[in-house]
């Protein structure tokens, strides 16, 4: 059986489980039964989904700020010495459509290269979105008289519930699920798809797509076979030691670590190719340091482009890619701490972008936010805590930009989203947010339910803001 038959058949037994779930009542299980054994994604030219997973829960109240003058008042109470001057948010207020009347807001100043991007259509933001299972109030909440996500509040959890839809333990996330829809676009191709330049994570774990896992300078070598110095300065010796830990092996699981090391150095060898002509292409919009300091972020997106760049040498119209900024547990020394931060994230994703543009693929690669979750408005004297619903950055050339989507929190504090110290409950489902990029992707709505599994609780499944 080929990897792309071995695919169809789980895809087509997965769709029976959803099916089985789903009840004969749900008009989209039905269109489930009807398609058979038929994948239904749709891989027209080249596309990438790019997350950028912050990791420890970003402060929303500090990234994305009220500057109507009643909103602003409220929030300089509600977060007291945790507040930025009105003054400074000047420069970065937003003119967007999509808020109640009267409403404005204010990118954080560290965000100020985002600004343009937002004012020329190619930036969105999503707000109040978290995980949920199903469209839930307050009082529900309160009562517990719905389902709730596992562990709310909890970074490890809350972590794997927005990547995979499921609490820590979980080994399949949305993005491999994507990556295994994908395998018909891209040929059957296993490798490649998902690739992650951010370590492990369970975001790309999918049944048949791999997550593939890259470094910021290029594939990881395995030293012995690709090192020419030392005591493997003789080809001989190179290709001895490769034989050795490649070849067939009786003993069933020698045989599968020499298959996957087989695997390891051919997509080393496939890798180092097609990256070969892009060292040094998007330095200037992704620089490694400015002032003497590391910017790990842009290096992983600069990787990232030089993936996107070789797209054609390695046979692919779809990818999905992780990578990720930590240290956004802000509990103390907020105000230090996360303008540092947010100004890696403004100048990354700004320099992303333009570099992507420059490969003329600026309207084909979605660049998305996403982290463990959001904190409270209050403050606990240097900073904040674990929150639930947070706003989000959507960027790209498909983007509806220059556009607010999802509903406004009423009031900071003592509203209907308010479940303590201003947590707020999410307005927004992580499977809509989900649904609305694999939709764009080229994933069907009888696929929907396959990489956001509580879809079918919501009526609204298209936030809208791609085109």
């Amino acid at each position: 059986m080929t990897s792309l038959d071995a695919s169809s058949r789980r895809a087509f037994l997965r769709r029976l489980g959803h099916l089985g779930i789903a009840g004969t009542a749900a008009p989209w299980a039905l269109n489930l039964a009807a398609i058979g054994e038929a994948a239904a994604f749709s891989a027209d030219g080249y596309k990438a989904l790019v997350c950028v997973f912050l990791y420890g829960g970003n402060d929303n109240g500090n990234t994305l700020i009220p500057y109507d003058d009643a909103g602003y008042a409220e929030y300089a109470r509600v977060r007291d010495a945790l507040a930025l001057s009105r003054a400074s948010l000047d420069a970065t207020a937003l003119a967007g459509s999509g808020l109640p009347a009267g409403r404005q807001y204010a990118l954080a100043p560290q965000l100020a290269p985002l600004k343009p991007l937002f004012d020329n259509g190619r930036l969105a933001l999503q707000l109040n979105v978290g995980p949920l299972q199903q469209p839930t109030t307050l009082a529900e909440y309160q009562a517990r008289s719905v389902p709730l996500p596992p562990k709310l509040f909890s970074h490890n959890d809350q972590q794997s519930v927005w990547q995979s839809s499921a609490a820590e333990g979980s080994v399949r996330g949305w993005g491999g699920r994507l990556g295994d829809l994908a395998l018909s676009g891209n040929g059957g191709q296993s490798l490649f798809t998902c690739m992650s330049v951010t370590g492990n994570a369970v975001f790309l774990s999918g049944d048949q797509a791999l997550a593939y896992q890259i470094g910021t300078g290029g594939a990881v070598a395995i030293q012995g076979v690709a090192s020419s110095s030392g005591m493997y300065s003789a080809a001989a010796c190179r290709e001895a030691l490769r034989t050795l830990i490649t070849q067939g092996r009786d003993h069933l699981l020698e045989n599968e670590l020499n298959r996957i090391t087989s695997r390891s150095l051919d997509s080393h060898a496939a890798l180092a190719g097609a990256l070969a002509g892009s060292a040094g292409q998007f330095d200037a919009a992704l620089p490694d340091a400015v002032g003497g300091r590391a910017r790990t972020l842009n290096q992983q997106l600069k990787m990232v482009a030089r993936l996107i760049a070789a797209r054609s040498q390695l046979g692919l119209k779809r990818q999905v890619f992780l990578v990720s900024l930590g240290g956004f547990d802000t509990h103390d020394n907020l105000l230090a701490r996360h303008p540092v931060l947010l100004t890696d994230l403004g100048a990354a994703l700004a320099g992303f972008q333009q570099a992507i543009d420059a490969l003329g693929v600026g309207a084909q690669v979605t660049t998305f936010t996403a982290s463990d979750f959001g904190r409270t408005m209050t403050s606990n004297g240097g900073g904040s805590d674990h929150g639930w619903g947070s706003h989000h950055l959507v960027m790209g050339g498909a983007v509806r930009g220059g556009a607010y989507y999802g509903q406004a929190p009423e009031a900071l504090l003592g509203g209907p989203e308010d479940v303590g110290q201003g947590r707020l409950l999410p307005a927004t489902s992580v499977d809509q947010y989900a649904a609305t990029l694999a939709r764009w992707f080229g994933v069907s709505e009888s696929e929907m339910a396959l990489v956001a599994p509580n879809i079918g609780n919501f009526g609204e499944r298209n936030l809208g803001f791609l085109g």
